[in-house]
């Protein structure tokens, strides 16, 4: 039987070549935790921390998808399900990393966040993590399979965020987990950091990065941390239950954010710290974003809100009424709550309780990164323009203290 199936890349060929810059035709390969070994005279070293591995090798683990009968491999889910899965997947990826409004109606959404998913779960990591998330359910493979779509409608839900590091020297590294998952109360040696484990998806002060290349990246936050990033980082948002279906909003992702070269080093960090084992770059300094960066500094990024989307390009609530032909209709709110459930914000009179809490943020994000925006979505269908008008940069500096107060029981 054939072995082309069995040399198994857990990061696709075509995704690690993403990350090549101009001039370069292979990446370097950085070992987190390298082996020792001693020599002839009983001399321990360690093996080399970078490696120039070429694609084949990089990223890849033998028979890590193949199933035994016997003594006879099976390559399905590598040469069948993968396949495909990376088919679709890398045109989705391509055509999100040049996204831009307005929307020239090309759907790939559910390619790119099955792709996504899958690629959470693909990794030794991820396999690792889904051994005890669906323990004594039978082969971690075929539950990997049968899951692929578990982390699906909680992204759909979040606030996207689509920023570029074309104006910093320093680019993306790209890791042996590419899904990243960051929340600032969880630092590196946090328990729920270490080995295998990740923040929750569904805490709200979860956000989860996927690089696109070495000049793009994508960032999901869940939109109740957008709104009150005043609660508790490791409280759950609102709905979350992950198998189901969720409706998503792409006049509302947010782009032309362009990070800084400090911003793109401490993504780079979080990158590193929730590797498994491996990173990749393709210049060797980029693969020590700790040289520029502590981890002393977690919580602390970006003034804490380093992959914060812009909250005053974003809109608060959002229920959506859909028409069918026959007349049925359907209601869902920005949670993915239909009405009769608890909490569906259709039923309010009001606005919502995190409203004034949003109303402050608004303010304080303008009074710490100015009145130029930092991600512009669609109002309509025209792109939200670069920089505030005075007068409502102003209202919302002014409203900021008194929404502190009205949230502290003070009066105003």
């Amino acid at each position: 039987m054939s072995n082309a199936y069995r040399n198994n890349h857990y990061v696709p060929i075509w995704y690690q070549k993403r990350f090549l810059v101009p001039g370069t035709n292979e990446l370097l390969y950085r070992d987190l935790k390298p082996d020792t070994f001693v020599d002839p005279r009983g001399v321990a070293h360690k093996t080399r921390e970078i490696r120039r591995l070429g694609f084949k090798k990089g990223f890849a683990q033998e028979d890590l998808y193949t199933q035994f009968f016997g003594a006879q491999p099976r390559t399905d889910i590598e040469e069948q399900f993968f396949g495909e899965i990376d088919r679709h997947g890398q045109a989705a990826v391509d055509y999100f990393a040049r996204f831009a409004h307005p929307w020239d109606g090309t759907q790939l959404f559910e390619e790119l966040i099955l792709y996504m998913s899958t690629q959470k779960l693909r990794t030794p990591k991820g396999l690792g993590w889904l051994q005890n998330f669906a323990a004594g359910r039978g082969s971690v493979l075929n539950v990997m399979v049968e899951q692929r779509s578990l982390f699906c409608a909680i992204w759909t839900e979040c606030v996207w965020l689509i920023a570029s590091a074309e104006q910093s020297e320093t680019k993306f590294i790209v890791s042996d987990h590419p899904i990243t998952v960051y929340n600032r109360r969880f630092g590196p040696r946090s328990s729920s950091c270490r080995g295998l484990e990740d923040p929750d998806i569904r805490l709200h002060a979860t956000h989860t990065i996927f690089p696109l290349s070495h000049d793009k990246v994508l960032i999901l936050t869940n939109r109740s941390w957008m709104q009150n990033p005043y609660q508790k980082e490791n409280g759950i948002r609102p709905n979350p239950q992950m198998m189901r279906n969720a409706l998503f909003h792409l006049l509302d992702i947010q782009t032309l954010r362009m990070l800084t070269e400090t911003e793109v080093r401490e993504i780079n960090f979080i990158i590193k710290s929730r590797a498994l084992r491996y990173i990749a770059a393709a210049k060797e300094d980029w693969l020590y974003p700790e040289r520029f960066v502590t981890k002393a500094d977690w919580h602390d990024f970006g003034q804490g809100y380093l992959l914060m989307p812009d909250p005053r390009s974003a809109h608060y609530g959002g229920e959506t009424i859909m028409m069918f032909t026959g007349g049925r209709s359907v209601a869902v709110d920005e949670y993915g709550r239909h009405p009769g459930q608890s909490g569906y914000s259709g039923d309010r009179r009001s606005p919502g309780p995190d409203w004034n809490s949003y109303q402050r943020f608004q303010g304080e994000f303008s009074r710490l990164f100015g009145p130029e925006r930092r991600g512009r979505a669609c109002t309509g269908t025209r792109l939200d323009g670069p920089r505030l008008s005075d007068d409502y940069f102003q209202a919302l500096l002014n409203g900021e203290e008194r929404h502190r107060r009205l949230m502290s029981g003070q009066r105003t």
